[in-house]
């Protein structure tokens, strides 16, 4: 049987992956004909092509001004764009502010806004709060469906005076009005949870016990890819012993969508 704490370390490692992975990878797209994407000309003397999107890409191609580009789609702060050349690569919006349409006007770029926002695929964030007293970090990760129904992954770390508590909840959310910019949402969860009394003339041991979660929070969108989140939650510890505990939670903090 694989330990709690090794199996809590390794979903912290899937969850700062898939971070990583949602902010820098690039998405699998298939490709249209060139006549279905917006073209722009090159104003400045040139732009840098990137590898991926970041300025921690190596550059591996210049086009230059005048020359015609193809725009693919946007992630973040970058365009992926298509060069006359037929070569695939990305470029900063500072850069591509300062082009121009076929028509010769100043093409508009689009920053993350609101509806973004409402449209988000996934979402990842740090949130901080008290759990039956003990002060409460979590991380997580989540995937929309739709606009309405998402789901997540966190591990949480609670430091108290009497025990240490770690657990990992696998939710489901809802939420009624995904256009409002301040939008409420309810939650179910389950997961594993695991104290280790702080003991000092007795050792107790260590107890692994099933979790049950319901529910109550709303995410609050700030301005490009950032918004607060808030919630609180009630749990049910299936114990071992004759009687369940009952525990509560809040926590807020921030997240960044994708």
């Amino acid at each position: 049987m694989i330990e709690f704490k090794s199996g809590i370390k390794g979903l912290l490692i899937l969850i700062l992956a898939l971070m990583t992975y949602v902010a820098s990878a690039e998405e699998v797209e298939v490709e249209d004909e060139d006549n279905d994407y917006q073209s722009v000309v090159i104003n400045d003397p040139f732009i840098e092509m990137h590898t991926g999107p970041g300025r921690g890409y190596p550059v591996f191609h210049i086009v230059e001004k005048g020359e015609t580009v193809l725009l693919i789609k946007k992630k973040t702060q970058w365009y992926k764009i298509k060069s006359p050349k037929g070569k695939l690569g990305w470029v900063n919006e500072n850069q591509m502010a300062r082009t121009l349409t076929p028509d010769g006007e100043n093409y508009e770029t689009k920053t993350p806004d609101q509806a973004g926002f409402i449209a988000r695929d996934f979402e990842a964030g740090f949130m901080s709060g008290d759990f039956d007293g003990a002060t409460v970090l979590s991380l997580y990760t989540g995937w929309n469906w739709t606009e309405n129904i998402s789901a997540e992954l966190s591990v949480s770390q609670a430091l108290g005076n009497v025990s240490d508590i770690q657990f990992a909840n696998i939710s489901f959310m809802h939420a009624p009005f995904p256009e409002w910019r301040v939008s409420p949402y309810v939650k179910l969860s389950t997961g594993i949870i695991k104290t280790k009394p702080r003991a000092t003339l007795v050792f107790p041991e260590d107890r692994e016990d099933e979790m049950l979660g319901v529910g109550i929070g709303t995410r609050a969108y700030i301005s490009r890819q950032f918004f607060l989140r808030a919630e609180y939650n009630s749990y049910t510890i299936l114990t071992s012993r004759n009687d369940n505990d009952q525990v509560e939670e809040w926590k807020i903090g921030f997240s960044v969508y994708f």
